[in-house]
């Protein structure tokens, strides 16, 4: 924190310094500006006055003694500027300055024309003929003779002295002024950005305290939240957010890490009973064989059969479990009528009702709309669903078995009576290897059953519901689409 702290210190400390260099350099340059255009404003009309005083030509020639008495006035009035004649085209015919070190001998005319043309009152820039390329402020005025252009008197009013002097002062000027308007800009502007910045990453300091103690363990910690709609505010919802959820998958990870070590108990236990049955009726009769009646190996027989049975159907339960989270089991949908594979379930599950004296009441439409669905899948979801209620009904009760049609599609309801689930497991009751043997003892089986139709249904994007009042029922209801 402290580092990313400085860090945007630096910087802002940087941005101020730039700001500042360009703040000075446009200040110095319209500052000159404004030097170069009073300066040209206030001696606009110098050159139409010496003309008044003294005609610089004389017969169409340069008159060299005005240029003397030019050169005396000059001296006299202001020694920095400098006076040129120029013919109609530009051209220097002769001039007045302090020494002789002239460099051009050509003046651009337009910007002569176009001083003469505004009066004066346009700020424009002339060529400086001792400093090639170089522009300075000047005076103009044009010469006639008899209704004739001679030429021009051009003045030009920095010298090239006065320009050495000017920016001497004024860049030590500038110096002074920039020094302490940086210093004082710098020094307000850091104090303010460390406030700032200090009051603008309260809650990222807030974020990072609680990061650390979240890294350190303590996976309850939570960043203090306002009603601000700022990002970093949003930071720490979203830091909030994401330590709950952690905490939620970490809770799903301990229930699935509980019922895989149930998975193993049970698959256990449900794996050693068939087989110490079948290894031990097989010792028997391999030891036995010859003292056996018929009647005795055909019961032994029928024990190992159904032993063999329970193993297969766990393995298979394991085996379609497997698939259906991978994604890897096929899945063929077509148009069915789901009432004929609800008949071939019920009078499935009839004769093993009646073992237990218990009574299957089937309420079919005989007119159901076609579903569609894979009619594998779904016979599984059926028988799965009716086993079940088989199972944990008690001797002589009731299984209702109803298909009607209803504007979502067509409702399938499969009730039970009997004890019902525990509220306490309503919410787990689907999860696999899951199984409600606190109230069920001796019940078989290997709490596969309802993840397997709650897989389905999902795949078919199904919704199942369950209700039960943990006392007289147990009832799974759910619509196929049309």
């Amino acid at each position: 924190m402290k580092t990313l702290y400085w860090r945007i210190s630096l910087t802002f400390f940087l941005i101020l310094l730039l700001v500042g260099g360009v703040y000075i350099w446009i200040t110095a340059q319209n500052a000159q500006r404004y030097f170069q255009e009073t300066t040209q404003r206030l001696n606009s009309e110098i050159a139409s006055y010496l003309i008044k005083e003294v005609n610089p030509f004389q017969d169409g020639k340069v008159n060299e003694e005005a240029l003397g008495i030019i050169m005396h006035s000059m001296m006299a009035v202001n020694p920095s500027i400098e006076v040129y004649l120029l013919n109609p085209t530009g051209e220097i015919l002769s001039y007045v300055v302090l020494d002789q070190l002239v460099k051009l001998k050509t003046v651009d005319i337009n910007p002569v024309l176009e001083f003469i043309q505004t009066g004066g009152e346009k700020f424009v820039l002339g060529d400086d003929p001792r400093n090639p390329g170089a522009k300075s402020v000047f005076s103009a005025a044009p010469v006639y003779e008899q209704e004739k252009l001679l030429g021009y008197v051009y003045i030009t009013l920095e010298s090239e002295k006065f320009e050495t002097i000017s920016a001497g002062i004024l860049s030590s000027y500038w110096l002074r002024v920039s020094a302490n308007s940086v210093a004082i800009t710098l020094i307000i502007g850091l104090l303010i950005s460390l406030i700032l910045l200090s009051w603008i990453t309260r809650h990222l300091r807030k974020v990072l305290h609680a990061v650390e103690e979240f890294k350190e363990g303590n996976l309850h910690v939570r960043v203090p939240l306002s009603e601000s709609d700022s990002d970093l505010a949003l930071l720490g919802k979203t830091f909030n957010s994401m330590a709950d959820r952690i905490l939620i998958n970490i809770e799903e990870l301990k229930n699935v890490d509980t019922l895989r070590r149930e998975l193993i108990a049970n698959v256990s236990h449900d794996l050693r009973n068939p087989l110490a049955i079948i290894n031990g009726y097989t010792e028997t009769l391999q030891m036995r064989e010859e003292k056996l009646t018929k009647e005795e190996k055909e019961k032994y027989f029928k024990v190992i059969l159904d032993s063999v049975d329970k193993l297969t159907k766990l393995v298979t339960d394991l085996f379609d479990l497997s698939k259906l989270d991978s994604g890897q089991m096929p899945v063929r949908k077509e148009q069915m009528k789901i009432q004929e594979l609800l008949y071939d379930s019920s009078l499935k599950y009839e004769l093993l009702a009646e073992t237990k004296s218990i009574q299957i009441h089937s309420n079919i439409c005989s007119e159901l709309p076609s579903v569609f669905a894979d009619l594998y899948l779904m016979d599984r979801v059926i028988q799965n669903l009716l086993e079940n209620a088989v199972k944990y009904t008690p001797n002589q009760g009731e299984i209702e078995l109803e298909a009607c049609s209803v504007p979502e599609g067509v409702m399938i309801r499969i009730k039970n009576s009997g004890t019902g689930i525990p509220q306490e497991d309503l919410e787990s009751i689907f999860d696999r290897y899951y199984k409600v043997d606190k109230e069920f003892k001796g019940i078989e089986g290997s709490g596969l059953g309802l993840a397997i139709v709650k897989k389905i249904l999902e795949i078919h994007q199904i919704q199942i519901e369950l209700h039960s009042d943990s006392k007289s029922y147990t009832e799974f209801k759910f619509v196929m689409p049309i």
